[in-house]
């Protein structure tokens, strides 16, 4: 994940992980590429939502502030 995605594409991403994991056929291996791939994804996203989340607080303390 060199570039910045939204995470709208991050949890696109992570439904069609999700689609190729419910797959009955898929081998073990692949299975757990698949889940660290997952893993990366949602670390991603927590740390995207963790950051709107502090612009959030940051804006509201601003507002009381005035």
């Amino acid at each position: 994940m060199a570039k910045t995605k939204s995470l709208e594409t991050a949890f696109e991403e992570l439904d069609a992980l999700v689609a190729k994991m419910e797959d009955k056929d898929i081998p073990l291996e692949e299975a757990f590429k698949l889940y660290q791939e997952g893993l990366k994804l949602l670390k991603y996203c927590n740390g995207a939502i963790d950051k709107v989340e502090k612009k959030i607080i940051e804006i509201h303390g601003d507002e009381e502030a005035e």
